[in-house]
């Protein structure tokens, strides 16, 4: 057979095929784990964020002088009089129908604070994400292929080393380098927020890729390390496989067995850090977000801690979790499909 001879694939899952009366059971108990999962956080939720010191009333009154009759008008107009059981089952009976209560600091329904800004955190986390699976997956295959070699050494010494770096400290090191301009080196970039204001059209959104730029390398630098060495890492453990042989002694060109046949029987860890990432993308990154000014989720969490304003930290700390929870499961549910033997 010659080398461009493309015989049938050899790979161990043997296709999408799932056991059909494993799999169900295999689901149920998937969506049972995950309906546990969210419970938990409804109730961690709740109790976590009343063990943070402060006031949430003195709050309200912005630091002036009220009587206590007006302290108890505040407690009892956000319920905050209630026996705390009693504000338990309130919460979760309100959340459970989509009510995630109303914010203190901004008087506004909470859902309504995380749809605003929720567009905000998706593009920002959104564009690392696609960059930084993209390069740490494509990385880590040439690194484990070319194992030891130069390259390898390279990439994963890199990879390391930007994956221990703290995020909030490589943003300000870049904001000081890139923004505020050090040396020889101009600012070039803006030092926060998401856009310079009165831009319109196609000037707008190049103002807003300017004020991306920054942030997305931050995520893009720190995060790409993970996949790259949980891709490389699996990917060596293929590479002694039968079917590479068996595949090669067909007469296929070696980056035809990496492509082929290696890279997706190597993918099923990688799959589980993508769907956790994925699920991230909606929580957004509370530090990056904080450095750079820039109005999304996380920005909006750490403001509403600094308060404390619980019904809307508990609300997007729900929200949070809830992304992570429901991008695990299905994680869990496309596994049986990719590799039968997951299911059985």
């Amino acid at each position: 057979m010659t080398a461009d001879a493309t015989p049938s694939p050899v790979g161990r899952t043997g296709g999408p095929r799932v056991r059909g009366t494993a799999y169900p059971g295999y689901v149920a108990g998937k969506l049972g784990g995950a309906a546990v999962s969210l419970l938990a956080v409804l109730v961690t939720s709740f109790f976590l964020f009343r063990l943070i010191p402060g006031d949430p009333v003195k709050f309200m009154t912005g630091g002036r002088q009220v009587s206590a009759g007006q302290l108890a008008s505040y407690r009892r107009e956000f319920g905050l009089d209630l026996p705390l059981w009693e504000q338990f089952t309130d919460y979760c009976g309100k959340a459970l129908t989509g009510d995630l209560g109303t914010s203190y600091q901004f008087r506004a329904p909470v859902m309504d604070k995380i749809t605003e800004a929720l567009p905000n955190t998706l593009l920002l986390t959104g564009t690392s994400f696609v960059l930084y699976t993209v390069i740490g997956v494509l990385l880590g295959t040439r690194a484990a292929w070319r194992n030891g070699g130069l390259g390898d050494r390279l990439h994963t010494g890199l990879a390391l080393t930007l994956y221990s770096i703290p995020s909030f400290w490589l943003g300000l090191l870049l904001i000081i380098v890139f923004s505020v301009g050090i040396g020889p080196v101009p600012g070039l970039f803006p030092t926060g927020g998401m856009e310079s204001g009165g831009e319109e059209g196609f000037a707008y959104v190049l103002d807003v890729a300017h004020h991306l730029v920054l942030p997305v390398v931050t995520l893009v630098a720190v995060e790409y390390g993970q996949t790259l060495l949980i891709t490389r890492s699996a990917l060596l453990d293929e590479m002694g496989g039968d079917y590479l042989t068996t595949a090669r002694a067909k007469g296929l060109r070696d980056d035809l067995v990496r492509r082929r046949h290696a890279v997706p029987n190597a993918l099923l860890p990688t799959m589980t850090l993508v769907f956790i990432n994925l699920g991230r993308t909606v929580a957004g990154v509370i530090l990056v977000e904080t450095v750079f000014s820039w109005p999304g989720l996380g920005g909006l969490f750490y403001q509403a801690l600094s308060v404390p304003d619980l019904p809307l930290v508990q609300g997007l700390f729900f929200v949070f979790a809830t992304a992570v929870i429901v991008m695990n499961t299905l994680a869990d549910l496309i596994y049986p499909l990719l590799d039968p033997r997951v299911g059985r």
